[in-house]
């Protein structure tokens, strides 16, 4: 079933809708769930509130594209349930981790004033993550997006893990002094 016949399932209000969801991007949301939680059981319950998330969206908004819906979906229910399992101390896992290395790049807001630039932030992060070169965005991406660990990303290009750190911190104080440049405050 493509993509156009799932989101007329749901616009129509047909149950087939969420089994459709589930056997086409249950993976796809899974992998994004549990590399942002490191638990298997959180990660099913915010994959299965994704489903539900999309199909109380759906009737307001056709999605251009489906799997980054979907995607984007599952990983703010995922970062609420993490900030909620961790508001008192940080835990282990690839999350920790890449929050930890973005820390020096893009901090969260900390006032109104702050909130209100927050756009022109993701604006600008936009436009430096589509400067980067293909594969430096994909490493890019696949770490600070879905969370995937410096290990996956380096065996999947057939790199040392070294090669991709040094490529993530490259990238890193490349992305601070853009920001840097831009006005942003780090």
């Amino acid at each position: 079933m493509d993509d156009n016949d799932i989101i007329r399932l749901y616009w129509d209000r047909d149950d087939r809708a969420i089994r459709a969801t589930a056997e086409k991007y249950g993976h796809y949301c899974g992998s994004i769930a549990r590399n942002i939680l490191n638990n298997e059981q959180d990660a099913e319950e915010c994959v299965n509130d994704t489903y539900l998330r999309a199909w109380n969206t759906m009737p307001d908004r056709w999605p251009e594209h489906l799997p980054p819906f979907l995607g984007r979906i599952t990983r703010n229910l995922s970062f609420n349930r993490y900030r909620r399992g961790h508001a008192e101390k940080r835990g282990g896992g690839e999350m920790a981790l890449v929050l930890e290395e973005l820390a020096g790049c893009v901090s969260g807001p900390d006032s109104a004033e702050e909130t209100l630039d927050r756009q022109e932030l993701v604006r600008a992060v936009n436009a430096f993550v589509r400067g980067l070169p293909a594969e430096k965005r994909r490493m890019f991406i696949r770490r600070y997006w879905y969370a995937d660990s410096v290990a996956d990303i380096a065996g999947d290009r057939g790199v040392p893990q070294g090669t991709v750190s040094k490529a993530l911190e490259r990238m890193r104080k490349r992305l601070r002094a853009y920001l840097t440049e831009r006005g942003f405050e780090i």
